[in-house]
């Protein structure tokens, strides 16, 4: 009897072999030939078939027969098996199957007994095409070897067509989301502006926006959805849709905010919820600002850092909120941070956090340097903190310097 140990090594390495590929036209054929070549002999398999789903029939592609490891038609197996035969009943209701018993065989009933095999069967769905893979077994068989065999093979398959499923579909996700993120900082005369996202996975919660007005005027947002993955994705989407819509629409703040808490109540995602900040930067230096529960953005002068507390709690809590707008003045010189709690709750392995302190002073010991050092520079020194581990939070961090009068810089 074939030792399981090595025919799930055996197994692995087939996976293996085409595991870097995507599945197309030849997937199958690809895993079938190796499962025909490596435990053909072994399991007394003789030839091998592919039956593909169209429509409501099973339609014959390919055969690998075992000698000589040809592809083609094969013998006089039947070119269709439809929806209604037991061979695709059988298959489909239990996922693999042996037909040992005539009375299951049907429709390849005078074909199995004048070849002298047994027909067993698995069934395989991928994204776009579902499958039979059909394995005629000589005299000799052993059942424990080829329930063994069927269940591993139907059961690897599966789960790698699923996770390249799920992978894309991520994928798919992830580039709309990053579609939503602008790729560089507006201008605003004056000042420099520059900044940086972390995913903990490959879509996430952070989110930031700029909204770019007439007449020397910068509108700009930085959240973070609660949790990760797609569900955070799909609340990240409806906050900046909502924000742009918003803003377009020249509202108040806080009546804009007050109006996408509502909408985010009233989403399939109402248990989730939003912290953001959101401010109009004249290039006067005048900010006014909202607040809604996100970790206080702060300004950093030269011996002085103001810090802009919330002004109202995080979105999504309840149906109704009072906010209230706040103001601040950044100076020629200055140095506005924005940040989300990535940044901040980064733990070493001693799980201490880097703090918002820690954070602060990086800042106002470097704030001579750009937009774009100051944001590297909290970057590496953050993930240096948490000894270059996987960021278990998604990290975002936002730095406008409001040039001196005298040096531009």
């Amino acid at each position: 009897m074939i030792e399981s140990k090595l025919f799930y090594r055996e197994l692995d390495s087939i996976l293996a072999k085409i595991g870097q590929e995507k599945s197309g036209d030849h997937f199958f054929l690809t895993i079938l030939n190796e499962l025909q070549t490596r435990f053909g002999s072994q399991l007394s398999i003789t030839d091998s078939h592919i039956f593909e789903m169209r429509g409501d029939e099973f339609v014959h592609i390919e055969s690998i027969q075992e000698k000589s490891g040809a592809t083609g038609p094969g013998g006089p197996i039947p070119p269709v098996l439809v929806k209604g035969c037991k061979i695709v009943q059988k298959v489909s209701k239990h996922g693999s199957f042996i037909f040992d018993n005539p009375s299951h065989q049907d429709c390849i009933r005078d074909y199995a007994a004048a070849r002298s095999i047994t027909p067993a069967g698995i069934s395989i769905k991928g994204p776009e095409q579902t499958c039979l893979f059909i394995f005629e077994l000589r005299y000799g068989w052993i059942r424990e070897e080829i329930i063994l065999f069927l269940n591993a093979v139907r059961t690897a398959l599966n789960y790698r067509l699923f996770t390249e499923t799920i992978g894309t579909e991520l994928e798919r996700a992830a580039e709309i989301q990053r579609s939503l993120l602008p790729r560089q900082a507006p201008k605003l005369k004056g000042y420099t502006i520059h900044q940086s996202i972390r995913n903990a996975e490959i879509i996430g919660g952070d989110f930031y926006e700029y909204f770019p007005f007439d007449e020397g005027t910068l509108a700009f947002s930085i959240g973070d959805a609660s949790g990760h993955g797609l569900p955070a994705a799909l609340l990240v989407r409806d906050v900046v849709t909502g924000l742009r819509m918003g803003l377009s629409r020249d509202f108040r703040l806080a009546t804009i905010i007050q109006k996408l808490n509502e909408v985010i109540q009233y989403s399939l995602y109402s248990t989730n919820f939003v912290s953001l900040f959101t401010g109009e930067l004249e290039n006067d230096g005048h900010l006014f600002y909202v607040n809604a529960g996100h970790p206080p953005p702060f300004v950093v002068e030269k011996e002085r850092v103001v810090e802009l507390e919330a002004t109202g709690i995080a979105l999504g809590f309840l149906p109704k909120i009072e906010l209230s707008r706040g103001y601040v003045q950044i100076k020629p010189g200055s140095v506005f941070v924005m940040y989300t709690d990535g940044i901040t709750e980064r733990e070493n392995g001693q799980e201490e956090q880097f703090g918002i302190l820690r954070l602060q002073r990086l800042i106002q010991e470097n704030r001579h340097r750009s937009a774009q050092d100051l944001v590297d520079l909290v970057i590496r020194a953050v993930d240096d903190f948490g000894e270059q581990k996987p960021w278990k939070d998604d990290a975002t961090v936002i730095v406008v310097k409001r040039q001196t009068s005298e040096s531009g810089k």
